[in-house]
């Protein structure tokens, strides 16, 4: 679960800024000096990406599965004679058309342009693409390409959707690379800031390279935001102690800030993909401290960055030491047998799943249930797909067998190529190219601060939930337990978000259809996180809600649902409310019961992958 809604600092790919130039005359032997100066820092950034190599500490990765993928689209058109000499002719006549538009604008004549970037793309922003014929016409055959490219995949008649799906994105993937924006010689912007400087941004750039390459080992470790922001000093600094922790996670109460609280408390389980302070970032962002305030005993699971000697701990120990053990816990600080659970992301399947367990045992644990951007049916879940098959899976477990964990940099370097153009070439383009440290920025700090993954538990999730499905066919096991989503009775507030590419809004709204009781089914403005992350005060997004979900399709629900500005946050209070209003006084963290081991945030979330 990785999203970010802002581009860097500075300007992106495309800025109409011209650079800093410190105020420079261009020196010839200063410019070649840094020249060798870069040069020797990419030396170092190609030793820091190849010696983990030599030492056998890093496979080949997925090059095999792009080739074969790629191959598969080819051979499409080259297995056939005339598809083939058509493949040819459609490329050669753009190029043929943008050449006589470039000789036209060459004579001084009116031409028009042969293709147009979109206007919302960052990276053609600065002036001289258009006003320069060299970046003009490097920019439109670039987008030529790149337009070929995506029919080539999109009229393959014989592929298999899986297939297609890969190879769609392995295409967008090379295309996003191969961005004439991402290169010095062809970016304009780079380029006079290249001069203004006398080449000093590309020893800085390099140099940066270099240190993300070597944090990385092996890996190029983007840096998204300066390293001067720390968990429990900058975030994560709402109030509470950790009243409770296991081998797998530490369990984080928060003192109460009014007089009274409902009686129900509140229990979050977040993924264990990421931290969970993304719902505690700057207290003025903090959807736990806006709970807290609200009224809410809050209880948080705070999950454990795992090593290897945590490699055998499964899906079904998640459950169990994370919101079983939690619930034991909290029964025993406030009396209270039963809790508002909320899940998010991951989080919410896992606790999907641990709501159809209970209900297997006749349990009664929960009063409500929230599921915030979670999937329990993965029919339609969209770009992570591409990474899920048989083969891709089983090379994977292969590779986590041997480490017994799967790095947080492979998970987050995948979430982040889902948007590249946002969360990666921006970053190479203003950290290497432009040489500029990246400024600080909360959610960037978050998203950057990846977790590990125990193996058997990933494994068993890609497995039971992307691969096979099983949680919403009623097939999946946990503890010798079959679970059965339709046996989940308690209210469930299910919100989606509209611009989600991890949890897409289809697959949320289809998998509202699977459990046994009342479903309220709400839709939020933005992405992954930034839908979910978003404060009343902000008076920002919106929301849509329509009390049917009988509807077979998220359109047919959408065209009867009601939009409301502002965040979800005061519906979702709301509608808790409705599902038990008895307030009692405020709980201390521990609550006498329970001595606290230490301050929230825990030791835990600190813990650096």
């Amino acid at each position: 679960m990785s999203e970010t809604v802002v581009t860097p600092n500075s300007a992106s790919n495309g800025s109409s800024s011209s650079g800093a130039t410190d105020g420079k005359t261009f020196d010839p032997e200063t410019f070649a000096l840094n020249l060798a100066r870069a040069m020797e820092n990419t030396g170092r950034a190609l030793s820091a990406y190849l010696q983990p190599r030599e030492n056998g500490d890093r496979t080949p990765g997925e090059l095999g599965e792009i080739v074969k993928t790629l191959y598969a689209v080819f051979d499409y058109w080259m297995g056939d004679q005339k598809r083939a000499a058509d493949l040819q002719t459609r490329l050669g006549k753009s190029y043929l058309d943008l050449w006589g538009s470039a000789m036209k604008r060459l004579a001084g004549e009116a031409s028009e342009p042969t293709i147009e970037p979109n206007p919302r793309d960052k990276r053609f922003q600065d002036k001289d693409w258009r006003a320069n014929q060299f970046f003009d016409f490097v920019m439109q055959a670039y987008l030529l390409t790149a337009k070929w490219a995506d029919e080539l995949v999109r009229d393959a008649k014989d592929l298999d959707p899986h297939t297609r799906l890969k190879a769609q994105f392995y295409i967008q993937q090379i295309s996003n690379a191969i961005a004439p924006s991402n290169f010095v010689l062809t970016n304009p912007e780079v380029l006079r800031q290249t001069f203004a400087s006398n080449g000093e941004n590309l020893v800085r750039g390099m140099q940066m390279l270099a240190e993300d390459i070597g944090a990385g080992n092996g890996l190029l470790k983007i840096r998204q935001t300066a390293a001067d922001l720390e968990v429990g000093t900058h975030l994560a600094l709402t109030p509470g102690k950790v009243v409770f922790q296991n081998d797998l996670m530490q369990l984080i109460q928060y003192a109460p800030s009014t007089e009274t609280v409902l009686r129900t408390p509140l229990l979050i389980v977040p993924p264990w993909i990421n931290k969970f302070y993304i719902l505690d970032l700057k207290p003025e962002k903090s959807y736990i401290k806006w709970c807290v305030d609200q009224g809410l005993t809050v209880f948080v699971i705070s999950w454990v960055n795992p090593d290897k000697t945590l490699g055998s701990k499964t899906f079904e120990n998640y459950m169990a030491q994370g919101p079983l053990a939690a619930m034991d816990v909290i029964e025993k600080i406030t009396g209270e047998m039963k809790v508002h659970a909320l899940g998010y992301c991951v989080g919410g399947t896992l606790l999907a799943a641990t709501l159809a367990w209970l209900a297997e045992k006749r349990r009664v644990r929960v009063t409500s249930a929230t599921l915030l951007t979670a999937q329990v049916d993965f029919t339609h879940a969209g770009d992570l797909l591409v990474f899920v098959d048989e083969e891709q899976i089983a090379a994977l477990e292969q590779e986590m067998q041997q480490a017994g964990v799967l790095e947080g940099s492979r998970m987050a370097m995948a979430f982040n190529m889902l948007r590249s153009n946002d969360l990666v070439w921006p970053y190479v383009v203003n950290n290497y190219l432009k040489g500029q440290m990246p400024s600080t920025f909360d959610l960037l700090h978050w998203n950057s601060d990846a977790t590990r993954m125990p193996a058997a538990n990933h494994s068993y999730y890609l497995r039971n939930c992307y691969l096979e499905n099983r949680l919403s066919a009623g097939t999946m096991v946990l503890d010798n337990t079959l679970l059965d989503l339709s046996k989940v009775k308690v209210p469930i507030y299910n919100l989606a978000t509209r611009e989600d590419h991890i949890a897409p809004a289809k697959s949320v709204f289809y998998g509202s259809q699977f459990f046994g009781g009342p479903v309220r089914f709400v839709l939020s403005g933005s992405g992954h996180i930034a839908g979910v992350v978003n404060p009343p005060a902000n008076n920002k997004y919106q929301y849509w809600i329509n009390d049917s979900v009988a509807d077979a399709t998220l359109d047919g629900w959408l065209a009867g649902a009601r939009e409301h500005k502002g965040s979800w946050w005061t519906d979702w209070r709301a509608w808790l409310e409705t599902t038990d209003a008895e307030t009692v006084p405020a709980r201390e963290p521990g609550g006498g019961v329970m001595e606290p081991i230490e301050d929230a945030p825990g030791s835990y979330v600190r813990v650096r992958a």
